[in-house]
C-alpha cells in the first residue's frame, strides 16, 4: 500500500507524486480565480468601468463558489477526483478566455461569475489526498496541499502585472489572463494522464445514494437542514449588496426574484435530503455504519472563522495599512503580503501538529490563538510602529492558516465515501464567512471588524468543545458486500 512509503517531500513517486500534482492543480485554480485583483486598474480603464462595476465583479467572483463547492464535492465522491479535477480545469479555462476577450461590463460580469466555479477545485484534492495517505500523515499532506495551493493567489498578484507589462499596451492584461487560461487547460491534460483515484489495488468508496449528503440519525437529519441555511443566506446577502440599497446593479424586483428562487432551491434541496435519508426515520442505522454529523457542523463553523476571515482580511489589509500608517499603495501591498506568505508554512504546520498531537487539542489551541490574534489586530492604530503591526498581522495569520490546516486534517476522518461532500460543505462555509465578514467591514470601523472576527473565533472555540476526537476505525462497504475498516487514529 502507498501508505507504507516514507513521507519524502522531494520525491515524485507514488503518493508524493499525487500530492505534488494535486497541490499544483489547486495552485493553478487559485491563479485563475484571483487573476483579476492584481490587474483590476487596467481592466477598469480598458473597459471603461465605474468603481461600482469593479466592486460588482469582485463580488461575482466569489458568489458561485458557495454552491459550486457543495456540487463539486458530490461529483467528486461519485465520479472520482481524477476526472472531476481534469474537467474543472479544462471547463474553467473557457470563462477565463471569455473574460480576457470581454468588451463590456456584461460580458465581464458573466465570465467572472462563471469563474467562481474554479474556486471549488480545493475540495477535489482533499478527497484525492485522503485516498493516498494514511491517517498519521493525512494532516501534513492535506496541509501541504492546501497551503502550497493557496499560494496561487499571491503568485498571481506578484507575476501577472509583470506579464501584462511585458506584453504592453492597454491589452496587456488580456494576454496575462489568457495565459492563466492556457495554464489551466494544459494542466487538465497533465493531471488526467498522471493521476489515479486510489493506489493500485485500493477501493474507491462511493456514496450509496446521490443528490444529498447521507446522515445516520434523526437528529443529524434536522442539523443538516439547519446547517444548509447559512449558505443560502450568504447568497441572499450577496443579492442584497447588488440591490439599489447596495451598489445598484439589480432592481428591487430582480432581487426579490432572486430571494424567491433561493427559497425554492432550498426547499428542493431539503426534499433531496429527505429522499436520501428518509430511511433513518423507519429504522435505526446499524452502529457500525453510523457517523456523527455534529463533527461536520463544528468544522463548518471553524472554517467560517478561519478561511472566511482570511479571504476578508487579505482583501482589506493593504488599504488598512495604507490608511493607518499613511503608506503608499505599493508599500502597503508589500507589507500586507506578509499575511498571505504565511500560508506556505502555517497550513502544513497546522496539519502536522494535528498528526502529532491530535485533531481536537490542536484545533482548541489554534482557535484560542485566532481569537487573541484578531483581538490584538483590533488594537493596532497609527501610534504603533509599522514593524510591530506587521508582526501582529503575521502572528494572527499563523493561527488563521494553521487552523485551516487543522480543520482539513479532520475532514477526511469522518466518513471516507463522503469526504468530497463534507469537504465541499466545509469549504463553502469558508466563503460564507468571507461574504459575512466583508459585509460587516462595509458597515463598521477596522478595529470593530477585527473584534467581531475575534468574537466569532470565541464562538468557534465553544462549538469545538462538542467535537469528538476521531478515534478507532470507520467502516466502508465493498461492492461485494464485504466490509473494510479504515483507521482514523493510532490504535
Amino acid at each position: 500500500m502507498s501508505g507504507s512509503e516514507k513521507f519524502k517531500i522531494f520525491s515524485f513517486q507514488g503518493k508524493m507524486k499525487i500530492l505534488h500534482l494535486s497541490w499544483f492543480a489547486f495552485f493553478i485554480t487559485f491563479v485563475v480565480w484571483f487573476n483579476f485583483a492584481p490587474l483590476l486598474q487596467s481592466v477598469k480603464e480598458s473597459l471603461g468601468l465605474t468603481t461600482a462595476e469593479i466592486k460588482t465583479l469582485l463580488i461575482l467572483n466569489v458568489a458561485f463558489t458557495i454552491p459550486a463547492r457543495v456540487l463539486v464535492g458530490m461529483l467528486t465522491d461519485k465520479y472520482g477526483p481524477r476526472l472531476v479535477y481534469s474537467l474543472l480545469l479544462a471547463v474553467c479555462s473557457i470563462p477565463c478566455f471569455v473574460f480576457a476577450l470581454s468588451d463590456n461590463f456584461v460580458q465581464a460580469a458573466i465570465a467572472r461569475f462563471a469563474l467562481g466555479l474554479i474556486g471549488a477545485g480545493f475540495v477535489i484534492g482533499i478527497r484525492l489526498v485522503s485516498e493516498w495517505f494514511p491517517h498519521n500523515e493525512l494532516g501534513t499532506a492535506e496541509g501541504i496541499y492546501g497551503g502550497w495551493g493557496n499560494f496561487g493567489s499571491a503568485a498571481a498578484a506578484f507575476t501577472l502585472p509583470t506579464v501584462a507589462v511585458i506584453f504592453g499596451g492597454e491589452n496587456g492584461w488580456r494576454y496575462a489572463m489568457a495565459i492563466t487560461g492556457f495554464m489551466s487547460l494544459f494542466f487538465s491534460v497533465v493531471f488526467y494522464r498522471n493521476v489515479t483515484d486510489t493506489p493500485k489495488g485500493a477501493t474507491y468508496y462511493k456514496p450509496k445514494k446521490a443528490g444529498a449528503m447521507e446522515v445516520t440519525s434523526k437528529g443529524d437529519f434536522y442539523l443538516l437542514l439547519v446547517m444548509k441555511v447559512p449558505m443560502y443566506a450568504a447568497l441572499a446577502l450577496l443579492a442584497w449588496k447588488l440591490s439599489p440599497t447596495g451598489i445598484g446593479m439589480f432592481t428591487d424586483s430582480t432581487v426579490t426574484i432572486i430571494y424567491l428562487l433561493l427559497a425554492a432551491i432550498y426547499l428542493f434541496d431539503a426534499s433531496q435530503v429527505w429522499k436520501v435519508n428518509k430511511h433513518v426515520f423507519e429504522k435505526p442505522v446499524p452502529e457500525l455504519h453510523q457517523y456523527k454529523f455534529k463533527q461536520v457542523a463544528v468544522l463548518n463553523v471553524l472554517y467560517f472563522a478561519t478561511f472566511g476571515s482570511e479571504l476578508a482580511v487579505v482583501s482589506m489589509l493593504p488599504l488598512f495599512f495604507a490608511e493607518t500608517f499613511e503608506l503608499t499603495p505599493v508599500i502597503a501591498g508589500m507589507v500586507a503580503s506578509a499575511y498571505a506568505f504565511m500560508n506556505l508554512m502555517s497550513r502544513p504546520g497546522g496539519g502536522w501538529l494535528s498528526d502529532k498531537f491530535g485533531r481536537k487539542p490542536t484545533l482548541l489551541i489554534l482557535t484560542a490563538g485566532l481569537a487573541v490574534g484578531y483581538f490584538v489586530m483590533g488594537l493596532v492604530d497609527s501610534a504603533w510602529p509599522v514593524w510591530l503591526a506587521v508582526i501582529a498581522a503575521m502572528g494572527c495569520s499563523f493561527f488563521v492558516q494553521s487552523g485551516e490546516g487543522a480543520v482539513f486534517a479532520a475532514v477526511p476522518l469522518i466518513k471516507r465515501r463522503m469526504t468530497g461532500q463534507i469537504a465541499g460543505m466545509t469549504g463553502a462555509y469558508g466563503n460564507v464567512g468571507a461574504v459575512t465578514y466583508l459585509t460587516i467591514l462595509s458597515l463598521v470601523e477596522y478595529s470593530t471588524f477585527f473584534y467581531i472576527i475575534a468574537g466569532t473565533a470565541v464562538i468557534g472555540f465553544i462549538t469545538l468543545l462538542f467535537m469528538e476526537e476521531p478515534s478507532g476505525q470507520i467502516a466502508e462497504v465493498n461492492d461485494d458486500g464485504s466490509i473494510t475498516m479504515i483507521d482514523v487514529a493510532k490504535a
